[in-house]
């Protein structure tokens, strides 16, 4: 009896002792199943869903970019893009063979993307309506759709070169590239439930998250001007068949560029068919010998310094021997310049006169006015690619170096430089950085961003700036720029020809760079005007017959669209 006491006694306790365990084991998995379905649940249905759930991605909705009268430079319209959900295929071949002729593909190109082991693959992006619709109609299993936007140029191949071209997805040169971050929005996502194969869930819905477009960017480019500028480019490269033609105008009193280009170009719709060397903007990417525009350089240097004397006599013979080389007057073949005061040397571009100044002024001095002017250093133009030229340091330079610099050889400059140096010289000494954007606005079409004018330094004085901007008038109204000489306004400016280097590392008996640079009216510079012709191969080879036209051109047809008003007295009627 003792026994059976004691054995129901222990099987009491055991069962007591289960009973507490199974209470724990309980206790333990309810606090886990608890720990799970609320602690952690926002986890673990993130993880669900990245598992049940497929995505392709959406390219994002571009910003747009617009001249600085809101008129649309770049923009986007509705594409489609063919993808394709490989489990869901059923018949790879079959499908391929029915894509390949109306996508232009080839047949094993298709395969090989629809099986591979992806969720998702694209076939073709961005193709127009009626591809697409003829692909809809087809009913193949697997096959997807959804929009995306692909870029547009309302203007063709205007201001291709600046605004540059969109790849598949992003930027890729001039400003596209430039101000990738503000175009470019966030991406969005074409989603579908699958199982574990990649077979897309019965019953169930995809769903479209869609792209946030970017900023748009209005430049401080002038379509208008932009059509003049680009218009006559064309007309120059047409008459003389130049290996390069370009053009940039800028306001000088702010440093934005109203008009850019250089000939030839290319659609940026279609940039693929192009020789990859015409997407650049020559302007702001190529540097070459200035040739006598930089002469007002070492005219502003002297005048600054207060060593010109206009009424002094100087004798030209025609050439120079410094260092044992022999330098040469343009006049040369007629015996030089003869005996002329510098301001007619001035008007006259003479060479001999422009060593002498630069041998009085001193190297020290020069190439301080030099890179006072902004040669040498990048101009911070907001343009990808932006050279900074070659200029020696005075340290390395001879006189013979001192001599040729004086009238713009020996060194390398950009189209940019040149003209903000001008426009220096124009509007009272100030240099200001040149830029093409003037603001951004956000999807709201609130100003985000407004550029405002960088005043570099003040170069040289007013009163110099005066007296130079005097002198240039003369180089058109009596010198070698008569044929940039404009109907009704007073301008200033200076005639350039650059000898360029053949393959032997000497200079070229043929090929030249012809330039002008100049600015109007002179009361109130509006305009400040580079133009440059290279390598002409057809007609006079003279820059008074292809650039200081191309000037005239460009800059009446500007000052009439911007409504300047005409000089009540104009520069020939006060003669």
């Amino acid at each position: 009896m003792a026994e059976f006491s004691v054995s129901r006694a222990m099987v009491r306790k055991r069962l007591i002792f289960g009973f507490i365990i199974t209470l724990i084991i309980v206790f333990l998995l309810i606090s886990r199943l608890a720990w799970i379905q609320i602690a952690r649940a926002d986890e673990l249905y993130d993880q669900a869903w990245e598992q049940w759930n497929h995505a392709i991605t959406v390219s994002t909705d571009r910003g747009s970019i617009y001249d600085r009268h809101g008129r649309l430079l770049a923009g986007t319209r509705q594409a489609q893009t063919i993808a394709a959900i490989p489990p869901q295929v059923e018949d790879p071949r079959a499908a391929a063979e029915a894509l390949a002729p109306v996508l232009n593909m080839d047949i094993e190109n298709i395969i090989e993307l629809i099986t591979l082991e992806r969720s998702a693959v694209y076939i073709k992006r961005k193709v127009e309506p009626e591809i697409t619709e003829a692909v809809r109609e087809m009913n193949i299993p697997g096959i997807v759709f959804f929009n995306e936007e692909k870029r547009d140029y309302p203007g063709g191949n205007l201001a291709s070169q600046l605004l540059g071209f969109v790849g598949m997805d992003q930027g890729w040169s001039g400003i596209e590239v430039y101000y990738e971050d503000y175009l470019s929005g966030s991406e969005g996502r074409l989603l579908f439930p699958a199982d574990a194969w990649g077979r897309q869930v019965p019953h169930d819905f995809n769903r479209f998250v869609e792209p946030k477009q970017g900023f748009d960017l209005y430049l401080a480019i002038d379509e208008t001007i932009q059509h003049i500028v680009e218009k006559e480019l064309n007309r120059i490269m047409e008459e003389a068949a130049p290996v390069k033609a370009m053009a940039v105008a800028v306001d000088p009193n702010s440093g934005a560029v109203l008009a850019v280009s250089s000939k030839p170009d290319f659609e940026p719709a279609n940039y693929e068919n192009y020789n990859p060397d015409s997407w650049t903007l020559a302007p702001f990417t190529s540097s070459f010998e200035p040739g006598s525009t930089f002469k007002m350089v070492t005219l502003a240097a002297v005048l600054e310094e207060g060593i010109f004397n206009g009424d002094e006599y100087f004798h030209c013979q025609g050439h120079v021997t410094i260092s044992g080389r022999r330098i040469n007057c343009w006049t040369v073949d007629r015996g030089g310049h003869g005996d002329i005061t510098f301001r007619e040397a001035v008007g006259g571009s003479c060479n001999l006169a422009f060593i002498e100044l630069g041998s009085r002024l001193g190297k020290e001095k020069l190439f301080e006015y030099i890179e006072a002017f902004g040669f040498g250093t990048l101009t911070g133009i907001d343009y990808p690619g932006e050279s900074p030229g070659l200029v020696f340091q005075p340290d390395s330079q001879g006189t013979l170096e001192l001599a040729t610099t004086s009238f713009g050889q020996g060194i390398s400059v950009t189209p940019i430089q040149q003209v903000m140096a001008v426009a220096a010289m124009a509007n009272g000494g100030y240099l200001y950085k040149p830029y093409i954007l003037d603001k951004i606005l956000n999807l709201d079409g609130e100003t985000v961003y407004q550029k405002k004018p960088e005043m570099v330094r003040q170069v040289i004085s007013a009163e110099t700036s005066s007296e130079l901007v005097e002198l240039m008038e003369s180089v058109i109204l009596e010198g070698t720029g008569s044929t940039a000489n404009l109907e009704g306004y007073r301008a200033a400016g200076k005639t350039g020809t650059a000898e360029k280097l053949d393959a032997d590392g000497t200079y070229s008996s043929t090929d030249f760079v012809y330039s002008f640079v100049g600015f109007a009216p002179l009361e109130d510079p509006r305009l400040v005007l580079y133009v440059a012709v290279d390598s002409v191969s057809r007609g006079p080879r003279f820059g008074s017959h292809t650039s200081a036209p191309l000037f005239k051109r460009i800059m009446e047809d500007s000052l009439n669209y911007l409504l300047v008003s005409p000089t009540e007295l104009s520069a020939q009627e006060g003669e």
